[in-house]
């Protein structure tokens, strides 16, 4: 996906949340400031693989195999440690360093690509965390438009953003381990973007000309992706 498909979408982002396009923007500019281009040949595994995106809710201990059983394993945040500890390997991490900064930096160090992503509300977090990262495993992530080294593959939330990069990169079938759209012990504004991660996994399938299995039995009360 390049930006320019991927902007309306972003557009309705911003209105629905209230963020900052500006803030998004500043985020952006200093990661790119921070890190180094990334080389695409290290994801060439994506391509043709059936790809494991783990989300980080209740139900990925339960189905943890679902990723061990996979080729290619993407982890969104804290999904990694989960499944280092049913001794599942990840081969790459989509985080905004909201949480286990620590896996992410120590992933990168043992050579595990980690999508860092910044956007307006983690500019504290880039800043002080960028730099802890083996520079030629961070893989650098905007939701706005791309700049320099910082690529924009479609997606918002970590697990979405994560679809969205294994797509990108060609593979062939998409799994989601540990996606629990109605986790009740969230706060409001992780529901809304758990609300959001639905409807763009439902715009990606409908772009792959796929069905997910974690969406049967929801898409009809799924709001598109304008």
């Amino acid at each position: 996906m390049n930006f320019d498909e991927w902007a309306p979408a972003y557009e309705t982002v911003l209105t629905d949340f209230g963020f900052d396009r500006a803030a998004d923007e500043r985020a952006r500019d200093l990661l790119a400031d921070l890190a180094s281009p990334f080389d695409p040949d290290r994801l060439a595994a994506f391509d043709g693989a059936t790809v494991a995106v783990a989300g980080a809710g209740p139900s990925l201990p339960d189905e943890a195999d679902t990723a061990r059983d996979a080729d290619i394993v993407v982890a969104a945040s804290t999904a990694a440690d989960v499944l280092a500890d049913r001794g599942v390997a990840v081969d790459l991490m989509a985080t905004d360093l909201d949480k286990n900064v620590e896996t992410a930096v120590s992933l990168s160090e043992r050579g595990v690509p980690v999508a860092v992503h910044a956007h307006g509300d983690n500019v504290p977090a880039v800043r002080s965390a960028v730099p802890e990262f083996d520079a030629d495993s961070l893989l650098p992530t905007t939701q706005a438009a791309p700049t320099g080294p910082v690529r924009n593959f479609g997606g918002f939330t970590d697990g979405d953003r994560g679809a969205f990069l294994a797509d990108h990169l060609g593979a062939a079938d998409l799994r989601f381990p540990g996606w629990d759209f109605d986790d009740d012990a969230v706060d409001p504004m992780k529901a809304k973007k758990l609300d959001w991660a639905e409807r763009l996994l439902y715009w990606l399938e409908t772009r792959r000309g796929e069905r997910f299995a974690v969406l049967d039995g929801r898409r009809d009360d799924i709001e598109p992706v304008p």
